[in-house]
């Protein structure tokens, strides 16, 4: 019976036809047009549905019960934070796009199952930014900005209001940093999947990713509490990621056993030769 194999396209199991150099430079410039043209469009939306942005940014303070108000405290505090809110948020609304466009361009030099892969990746690291993100905007904020007020008061200082920019600016950093930390398991099983990372290695280095992942994460956040937080689903998706490489370990293992050609088989009542 025929395999699946058999029924692939050569160029395809091969990566592709091969373009000139120029057509590639062509394709190239299409791909940033288009890009860029994406991300202009969708800030452009979020420019003009600030006020909602701004409205959907302020809910974590506003479910923390802290009773403190953000205030513009400069004739340009609503300009550039809106230019900045609009930017990330065009970024975010952009990007399926921007990914999509530099698939387009990137998936038919790949193999067919390197395009598996791509996809796979594409799907599950999409996921995994959309969790993190969530995590932080439902949980995470919340949390941290209690933390921030109640550090605050331990120094004697009671504030009701909270400069605009900056709370704004602290929001979208810890939002985006803990979605691009959710991203780790992704990189490294990849690498593992490529072997350019041995499970050994991914085993014996456990304790170093912890101390990694604590200080990154500390340069997120502001507080001891919210790198509590986040250090501790990102430590449990690094545990699923040594788990899954040794499952891929262990089926290496036995393909290698499988491979080996069997042991030459000795005849009964035949004894072996001594030369």
């Amino acid at each position: 019976m025929a395999t699946e194999d058999a029924h692939l396209d050569p160029e395809e199991e091969e990566g592709g036809p091969v373009k000139p150099f120029l057509d590639h430079l062509e394709d190239l410039r299409w791909v940033l047009i288009k890009s860029l043209s994406a991300l202009g469009i969708a800030m452009a939306a979020c420019m003009g549905g600030a006020p909602y942005l701004v409205s959907l940014l302020t809910w974590p303070k506003d479910h923390a019960g802290l009773g403190i108000n953000i205030e513009w405290l400069g004739p340009m505090g609503g300009v550039t934070a809106s230019m900045k809110i609009a930017f990330w948020g065009g970024l975010l609304l952009a990007l399926p796009f921007i990914l999509y466009f530099v698939g387009q361009f990137v998936l038919p030099a790949l193999k067919s199952k390197e395009k598996r892969y791509f996809m796979l990746a594409f799907g599950v690291g999409g996921g995994l930014f959309i969790f993190g993100v969530v995590i932080c905007y439902f949980f995470v904020l919340s949390l941290s900005l209690s933390g921030m007020a109640s550090y605050n008061r331990w120094l004697g200082i009671h504030s009701s209001v909270w400069r605009a920019e900056d709370y704004f600016q602290f929001v979208i950093a810890l939002m985006l940093g803990m979605g691009l930390s959710f991203e780790l398991p992704l990189l490294l099983l990849t690498l593992v999947r490529l072997e350019i990372l041995p499970h050994d290695w991914l085993v014996k280095g456990r304790k170093y990713f912890f101390f990694i992942n604590f200080v990154a994460c500390a340069f997120i956040t502001p507080d001891f509490l919210s790198t509590f937080i986040l250090v501790v689903p990102t430590q449990i998706l690094l545990e699923i990621c040594i788990w899954i490489s040794r499952s891929w370990d262990k089926q290496k293992q036995i393909a290698a056993k499988l491979a080996e050609p069997p042991a030459p088989a000795q005849e009964d009542g035949v004894a072996p030769s001594s030369d």
